[in-house]
């Protein structure tokens, strides 16, 4: 495990206990939930259908290059095209349940087709208690017992049925948005080459904001749950625990009316409490994950029904993804929402979610948004920050004081303001440190700054809506050498374009308390939402 000195620091401005207290906090419940671990033990599965495709292809240019994130990729966000007319759900399903594992393929999810598979858009209707020889409502009163309570079980299994038949209608809807008009909307009406499909994701947002529900599991106590950093370089974590805790649009307290699970736990929290520093023993926190799952499942069918496919968790802490494999569901199956978003690593494009870093030292974004127009932007290249990392050490050792043009240092001169630097600089340099995610891509949006993003792994936040290659640079780390004349090569016309791109889709990047519409809040909700509509949860038993 890679250890960085971002990691440890007063990053915990949302803990409001002092460290022995929160300690003490965490000693209580992991007692409990050895306790319950013993009494509760796993339910069998029903089934699940997990399609491996990417939600779908935003792009509306099908012979332009694409963004179809079904596998790993070489570079950056480059990855082998799809047609444009394909919702995603196409690709080999993997059907499991606890009895036998196996790959199948489904009439609705064939590989190698251009057209959409056929799906049923009527709205589900609530069942009667009709029985199977025609008897009617009038008759409801001579019925037994026995068969109320028989209709009455039918009622309750299709709850998951109603919410798939309205999943079923979005992707319907959005798919039939792609080559339709968009919808008028006070707010924000998404539109320009920064967009896959502007219409598209207009139509899928609005449908999120119609349907979409999250149930956050109430078990396990702060610090480790329910609580994370909101004032530091990790701060999205704590930033989107809070709001959805808070949020009454989104979150339902009824886990039968739910799309999603979120598993309330902070991979910083854990990693400050839990883990023992410099022991090199990830064990502790592995346990207390796998507790916290088997407690849920004990408690709740929904895990075991879809075997964690319709569940998700989130980190912003690098070590987000060894924590995932603290249950081999929750790796494989379950929505990781990762600031670590690195496909050499392990992260999968076509259900995890790319989490954008954001580093909010003052606990928002206040005096960090906006900088000069383009002509008052007289350095091309900026860089500022510490070698960690394969990646840095190879920029520094190119270009560090080395040329005017492209201001590259490890330590900022004394009395040179980090932010005032990004305001006049033309393009910013973001390259991976030890994890793939920098916070400078967020920080280059905010001032106005076109990020350049050095890294062979990275899936940027929200790549399926974005454009990234509209607004920003992608850097090989072998181009490196080559830094400078990649971005001279860049003119003047096309780079005042970017620009204008970059401060357009700042509003998709901005914290706000509370959270606004098409800010990253709802950027977040909406890539999760994507993965839901991907994943079929069917409740046999």
């Amino acid at each position: 495990m890679a250890s960085s000195s971002k990691r440890w620091g007063n990053q915990y401005a949302c803990s409001s206990s002092s460290s022995s207290m929160a300690i003490f906090l965490f000693v209580v419940p992991l007692v409990v939930v050895f306790g319950l671990v013993s009494l509760l033990g796993p339910k069998t599965s029903n089934w699940v259908f997990i399609s491996n495709s990417y939600p779908w292809l935003w792009s509306s240019q099908s012979s332009s290059p694409s963004l179809n994130l079904t596998g790993a990729s070489n570079s950056s966000s480059e990855f082998p095209p799809l047609n444009d007319d394909v919702l995603g759900l196409r690709s080999s399903v993997v059907v499991v349940d606890m009895h036998s594992i196996e790959e199948a393929h489904s009439d609705d999810s064939l590989q190698n087709r251009s057209s959409s598979p056929p799906l049923s858009i009527e709205e589900a209707v609530p069942p009667t208690l009709e029985q199977p020889n025609g008897t009617r409502r009038d008759d409801y009163a001579n019925e037994t017992h026995v068969s109320i309570m028989k209709a009455e079980g039918q009622r309750k299994n299709t709850n998951l049925g109603w919410l798939e038949a309205r999943l079923r209608r979005a992707r319907a809807a959005i798919r039939e948005a792609k080559f339709g008009n968009q919808t008028q909307d006070v707010d924000y009406i998404p539109n320009g080459p920064m967009y896959w499909n502007a219409n598209a994701f207009q139509r899928s947002y609005l449908e999120m904001e119609k349907r979409f529900k999250v149930f956050v599991y109430g078990e396990g106590e702060p610090p480790l749950f329910h609580n994370g950093p909101c004032k530091s370089i990790y701060s999205m974590e704590g930033n989107f625990i809070h709001e959805i805790e808070v949020n009454k649009q989104f979150r339902t307290r009824d886990p039968e009316k739910a799309h999603v699970y979120f598993l309330p736990f902070s991979v910083t929290m854990l990693v400050r409490f839990v883990y023992v520093r410099d022991s090199h023993d990830f064990g502790p926190i592995r346990q207390t994950v796998r507790d916290y799952v088997n407690i849920v499942s004990g408690k709740y069918p929904y895990w075991n029904r879809s075997l964690g496919a319709d569940h998700f968790m989130l980190a912003c802490h690098d070590w987000g993804p060894e924590t995932s494999n603290s249950d081999p569901h929750l790796q494989k199956n379950s929505i990781r929402v990762l600031c670590n978003a690195n496909t050499s690593e392990g992260f999968n494009p076509s259900k995890d979610v790319s989490f954008p870093e954001i580093n909010l030292q003052t606990g928002d974004t206040h005096g960090f948004l906006g900088g000069p127009s383009p002509r008052l932007r007289s350095i091309l290249a900026f860089f500022a920050g510490g070698v960690h990392g394969p990646i840095r050490p190879v920029l520094l050792e190119h270009w560090e004081n080395k040329d005017e043009d492209l201001r590259v240092h490890q330590y900022l001169p004394k009395g040179i303001s980090y932010y005032d630097m990004m305001r006049h600089s033309k393009f910013c340099l973001c390259p991976s440190g030890y994890e793939v995610a920098s916070p400078r891509v967020v920080e280059a949006i905010y001032t106005g700054c076109v990020p350049v993003l050095i890294s062979d792994h990275y899936v940027p936040p929200f790549s399926d809506v974005l454009n990234w290659k509209s607004f920003s640079v992608e850097v090989k780390v072998s181009e490196i050498p080559n830094l400078k004349k990649i971005l001279m090569s860049i003119s003047t016309k096309q780079y005042i374009r970017m620009q204008r791109r970059v401060v357009q889709v700042r509003r998709h990047f901005e914290v706000n308390s509370p959270p606004k519409r098409f800010d990253v809040f709802h950027m977040i909700l909406h890539s999760i939402w994507l993965r839901r509509l991907n994943v079929r949860v069917h409740d046999d038993q």
